[in-house]
């Protein structure tokens, strides 16, 4: 596998750069900046400084004049710096200049979001869909990578009576390079395409079981590991750490009217997400094309929930998820100590659940809610069970909530809710079955 290219082993002093166009774009580029350095922590690289640069007009060789250029060198080399890092997306030609120019490394925002991608993965398919990411952001880079190879020179040979025969200057290294990577890239489409392949048999495989699903999604690091650990009292990995889940784990829950809800933690969002990363990640964003409903979660102790809830929902909007049923949790309760924050939060999220997932305070009308995401999918039935059936009101108490149960000569009498594709299971066994979803009483038993 080829790589982005070589880096010192240690990059330990980083200059960070957020380049803005526009007045009004301040704010934004001040968030975004403040975004990256928490991005390159996360990297364990050390921050020297950061700098918020206005550029009055675009200059597509190096993103700003040379005015701009020359104080950001003179910084650089004033704080010693072996690294520059632009929030910016820097072209391939942009990145070549301004590393001639200054003589250092010069990454940007979309390099910072692989390696940490890379950093993370863990399952094949993850490693996977971040290798091509990389090798498809590479491509376009190797041309400075071999500047020292551009130039090859003819040669001549001897023939016969010593007359000069010319030949080709035959096929560069970058071009076998290229040829090479395209190869690369093509195997590992493959590769990406056989995972996803058996993904979607494992997917078959759990429709068989009609178990209602629910896709947990956000911003990274608003808890979405979290939440899902607390609901499922599981211990999938939930760090204070951004992009610390890149795989997708599913747990089964069970809602309060005792209906089964398969739940699933997926990869966090951020702003300026490399797009090759979106595409790259599709086969596990998939979970939220698939779901029934989507909890989206958003972090509110952070200024910047607003643009983060509207990061997340342009990045299902890419993915064609958009439109799905969303019950929206806002988390992290706990961090706010001004109650002006919170009502401000609640009025701009009408109608969210507002959660803790560290203290559990919301959690049980969290659970609620998420059992009235599916109330259409769920129904009240009363059965007789003959006692030598008691396999069978086993696992009715497994797939349902038991309202009531008696027994009745030879028979077990139960009355209960479950989802409706479950309830098909036990037909046989149904002696009615009420148009009410559970709230309602249910009806004397019908003697057969």
């Amino acid at each position: 596998m080829f790589e982005i290219r070589e880096k010192p082993q240690m990059v330990e002093r980083a200059l960070l750069i957020g380049v803005y166009f526009d007045k009004d774009e301040e704010a934004e580029a001040l968030s975004l900046l403040e975004e990256l350095a928490e991005l390159v922590r996360t990297l364990e690289i050390g921050i020297v400084d950061s700098l918020l640069v206005k550029v009055r007009d675009r200059h597509p060789g190096t993103l700003m004049g040379k005015g701009k250029m020359a104080e950001i060198v003179e910084h650089a080399k004033d704080f010693d710096c072996d690294c520059i890092i632009f929030d910016n997306e820097l072209t391939p030609s942009q990145q070549r200049n301004w590393e001639g120019e200054v003589n250092l490394l010069v990454i940007d925002r979309q390099e910072v979001i692989l390696d940490i991608f890379s950093m993370r993965a863990q399952t094949k398919e993850a490693r996977l869909q971040v290798q091509l990411a990389r090798m498809e952001y590479s491509l376009p880079r190797l041309a400075r990578m071999w500047g020292h190879l551009d130039r090859q020179g003819g040669g001549s040979g001897g023939g016969k009576g010593g007359a000069a025969a010319a030949r080709g200057e035959g096929e560069k290294q970058i071009e076998v390079d290229r040829r090479l990577a395209r190869k690369s890239i093509d195997k590992v489409k493959e590769e990406l395409a056989l995972v996803r392949k058996q993904r979607d048999t494992q997917r078959k495989e759990r429709t068989r079981v009609p178990v209602p699903h629910a896709a947990i999604v956000g911003y990274t690091n608003a808890g979405k590991s979290s939440l899902l650990n607390r609901l499922s009292e599981s211990d999938v990995l939930a760090e204070d750490k951004l992009f610390a889940t890149l795989d997708t784990t599913t747990r089964r829950i069970t809602l309060p009217d005792g209906q089964p809800l398969l739940l699933t933690d997926t990869v966090g969002f951020v702003r300026r997400l490399p797009h090759g990363l979106v595409e790259s990640f599709k086969a596990t964003l998939e979970e939220a094309i698939i779901a029934d409903f989507l909890i989206h979660v958003v972090d509110a102790s952070q200024t910047g929930a607003y643009g983060q809830y509207q990061t997340t929902m342009e990045v299902l909007k890419e993915l064609g998820a958009d439109t799905k049923r969303i019950l929206l949790v806002v988390n992290k309760i706990d961090l706010l100590d001004d109650a002006e924050r919170r009502r401000e939060l609640e009025l701009h999220f009408s109608g969210a659940v507002f959660v803790s997932v560290k203290s559990g305070e919301g959690i049980d009308l969290l659970l609620n809610r998420m059992s009235e995401m599916l109330l259409d999918r769920v129904t009240r039935v009363t059965m007789r069970i003959p006692q030598a059936r008691a396999d069978i009101a086993a696992l009715f108490h497994r797939d349902g909530r038991v309202i009531s149960e008696d027994y009745e000569g030879n028979e077990i009498l139960i009355c209960a809710t479950v989802s409706k594709a479950l309830a098909q299971r036990y037909a046989e066994f149904v002696v009615s079955e009420p148009a009410a979803t559970g709230e309602s009483e249910p009806k004397k038993p019908v003697a057969r």
